[in-house]
């Protein structure tokens, strides 16, 4: 067959495809869009290697942690930065207060020049939100004048909320909370070795959700078969033989290709520009993030329209076009399982090697669990529409609206298959990768030994503060039902330079449970805990410096290189002290003697303070964090406010999971469309048949409970194995990781709910074109 040939033929279909009146546009433009919804799709994931690139570039350009360089001396090129990060509603919002020390002060990234004392540069977002009727709290935490806002080289997303504000006064801490730079962007810091799983599981993620639109796109181009076979029947009263015929069909498909590259472009485009006023999942960009990588966009825009000529070339092999009509409505052989399981027994070939590997071994293949996993969810689509086939054959008889569904899909339940494949290969791969990520979860999370029903919310300040100060501002705070504010100081057995010290903590009989079991408490006791801390053997423990009536000293001075001045406040040790054990769950580390405030000399009361507050909060006050992140910028505008959580996950399993979440929903929606686009084809096909069968009688109740079950068995046999492979894959991935396979049904079940829900809002949306098709009008043809 010559290449000028194939051109002609090619040809020839692309202008029935574009030539053939009302019916030929509409069955383009479906096809172009259930292409371009796909096409679009994959533009996006071309695009995500820039996303990372993009997002990466500007955290590291705008860094200003200290890591392992030294910090530099005062000078004209330096600035004081400290980080002042607070939430708004579970938004973070990423701020820093800076003073620059000469003239040559490094700038942040997207900041035209320092603003002052009182003044802040803000994020576009973040002036939108101060600028609504609903941000009054956050605007008294951020009461500074805005002076401008950050530029996009500073901030990682459009729609991330963040500042720079003035200050001055600031000097360098210990702790880092205030810094010293000469200039922002990441240290060369040593790069952390690359987790194996946490690689297997970006590899699984993304072959799990392009997977799917794959499916789509092979499935849209086959849109209006049936009506052109037909056509290509009466191509063979004037002539043409059976290979050309399927290169006409080819023709006409990639004709629908094109269209629908060009609709995926547009998509794309506009998605791009629209990407500046969303987020998704808490995640932003800028549309400059959205350019596709060159090699794989243009990897895409020649694969979607060879893919589309080479998956009808291969339908047609099954399809018969005579003189006479399409052989194919007439009884077909059963199709063969063998080559069939061919492609998921390849897959586990493929992963098998690599099982009992674990983390220890070193990386896994990736060629090797990109094809594996690629092929067991490919046999899904192989083996659907067998396994559709052979259900259906053994279904009998019932209502009319059951027999008719069943009857038209042993007539036909390729196109049936077809639509459901894309719903399957997406709820097993959603279902391999939900028993993967809840088989390694528990070694991503930390357990805090913190219990959140004891404390809600805990405050951190930059500094210690007055213990009275910090009681009176929670006091009266909106939605804090109760405050534990413990003072710290030191003692030791003489007022200069002890020999033997220890920590006293200072609180309330309340806020004392929060750290020893206590007998009884009244204002006025002492108490000495039996466990020692001291990390010199031989000093004295604090059960023996608290011994009734010996002398003690509150804050003593320390000499030498420090020179640490106390005010050194004699205390005599009560004779009703008494020993307590220290809770295993103690709010605070370990301290020696327990004040109540009554028990405090009065001298000694200038040497406590505090620096945490622990809060437990009212549910039934909706914004009660953000009153007591108010509260804690009052006293420290350097102060964090810290959720109190049992648990706590490590940052890169958490961003792979958010991705996950993000291209899930991407997918789906896609999925969603598609469905809806394949509907309305498959209901344009029988446009004519229904209305004849509503001509003679029918009701038209009957016909769409019969269009309800041919939607409804094939997704119900589709699910279930969906089901199957997606469990056996998640089994072989855990076995890989060394992991043991446990399933959780609840979320199982509720993946497999969630693709049939689609299916059926599908299926209410598209009714009414199904009652204007059972209409007379139905009849008309051109």
């Amino acid at each position: 067959m010559s290449p000028h040939q194939w051109c002609r033929d090619l040809t020839m279909g692309a202008r029935f495809a574009v030539t053939g009146g009302r019916e030929g546009w509409l069955r383009m433009t479906l096809t172009a869009v259930g292409v371009g919804l796909g096409v679009a799709l994959l533009l996006l994931c071309t695009a995500m290697p820039n996303v990372f690139a993009s997002r990466s570039k500007v955290e590291d350009a705008r860094d200003d942690s200290v890591g392992s360089r030294t910090a530099p001396r005062r000078a004209d090129n330096t600035l004081l930065i400290a980080e002042a990060n607070t939430t708004w509603h579970d938004n973070d919002i990423q701020g820093r207060f800076v003073e620059p020390e000469g003239k040559r002060a490094p700038l942040p990234p997207g900041v035209g020049s320092f603003p002052g004392k009182g003044e802040m540069v803000v994020s576009p977002a973040l002036k939108k939100l101060l600028n609504s009727n609903d941000a009054k709290l956050l605007r008294e935490r951020l009461p500074y004048k805005i002076i401008g806002t950050i530029g996009e080289n500073g901030l990682i997303g459009s729609q991330e909320l963040a500042y720079y504000a003035g200050a001055s006064g600031m000097e360098v801490t210990d702790s880092y909370l205030v810094k010293r730079l000469a200039k922002f962007g990441k240290t060369d810091e040593k790069p952390e070795r690359t987790d194996p799983v946490l690689v297997l599981m970006v590899l699984v993620v993304f072959v799990a959700l392009l997977t799917p639109v794959a499916v789509f796109i092979a499935a849209a181009v086959r849109f209006g078969g049936e009506r052109r076979d037909r056509r290509l029947a009466a191509l063979r009263l004037v002539g043409a033989d059976h290979g050309m015929t399927r290169r006409i069909a080819a023709g006409e498909a990639l004709a629908g290709a094109l269209f629908g590259l060009a609709v995926g472009i547009s998509f794309f485009l506009f998605g791009r520009q629209l990407a500046y006023s969303y987020e998704l999942l808490g995640v932003s960009v800028w549309p400059s993030y959205l350019d596709p990588a060159p090699a794989l966009a243009a990897l895409v825009a020649v694969t979607v329209p060879v893919a589309a000529v080479l998956v009808t070339l291969l339908a047609m092999r099954g399809v018969v076009a005579e003189p006479a009509g399409v052989l194919r409505t007439a009884k077909q052989r059963r199709r063969r399982l063998w080559w069939r399981l061919l492609p998921p027994l390849a897959g586990f070939t493929m992963l098998y090697p690599m099982i009992g590997q674990g983390r220890k071994n070193g990386d896994f293949n990736q060629y090797l669990v990109i094809g594996g996993v690629l092929m067991l969810l490919i046999g899904i689509t192989a083996l659907l529409p067998w396994v559709v086939e052979t259900v259906v054959e053994r279904l009998g008889k019932g209502w009319l609206s059951w027999h008719l569904a069943v009857r038209r899909l042993q007539l036909s339940s390729s196109s049936a298959a077809r639509m459901v494949n894309g719903i399957a290969v997406a709820v097993a791969g959603a279902i391999a990768l939900q028993m993967l990520f809840t088989g390694t979860q528990s070694h991503y999370t930390e357990d805090t030994d913190k219990d959140p029903s004891r404390v809600q919310a805990r405050v951190v300040f930059s500094d210690s503060q007055p213990l009275s100060g910090i009681e009176r501002a929670f006091a009266d705070t909106k939605g804090v039902r109760a405050a534990v504010i413990l003072g710290r100081s030191q003692y030791g057995d003489s007022p200069r330079s002890p020999k033997n010290s220890d920590l006293l903590t200072v609180g309330t009989c309340t806020a004392l449970r929060e750290l020893a079991t206590l007998p009884s408490c009244k204002d006025g006791d002492v108490f000495v805990t039996r466990t020692s801390h001291s990390s010199d053997p031989d000093s004295a423990p604090s059960i023996v410096l608290a011994k009734p009536g010996r002398q003690l000293y509150i804050d003593p001075s320390f000499g030498g290189a420090d020179d640490v001045r106390g005010i050194e406040v004699p205390w005599t040790v009560p004779v009703n002290v008494r020993e307590v054990n220290i809770r295993k769950d103690s709010l605070q580390g370990y301290t020696s003697l327990l004040f109540t405030p009554a028990a405090l000399p009065r001298e000694a009361a200038h040497a406590v303070s505090s620096d945490t507050a622990y809060l437990r909060l009212d549910p039934s006050v909706p914004d009660s964090r953000e009153y007591i992140r108010n509260v804690a910028a009052r006293i420290d505008p350097l102060a964090q406010t810290l959720g109190w959580s049992a648990t706590k996950e490590k940052a890169r399993y958490a961003s792979i999971r958010t991705g996950l979440f993000v291209g899930s929903a991407c997918v789906l929606a896609l999925i969603g469309l598609s469905l809806l686009v394949s509907q309305l084809e498959q209901l344009r096909e029988r446009k004519k048949l229904l209305a004849a069968l509503v001509a003679f009688g029918t009701r038209r109740r009957t016909l769409s409970l019969s269009v309800l079950w041919q939607t409804a068995l094939p997704v119900g046999i589709g699910l279930v194995l969906a089901t199957t492979v997606g469990v056996t894959l998640g089994t072989v991935l855990l076995k890989m990781i060394s992991t043991p396979v446990t399933l959780d049904w609840a979320s199982i079940l509720t993946m497999i709910g969630v693709g049939a829900a689609m299916v059926g809002a599908v299926t209410l949306i598209s009714l009414p074109s199904l009652v204007r098709m059972m209409r007379p009008t139905g009849l008309r043809t051109e």
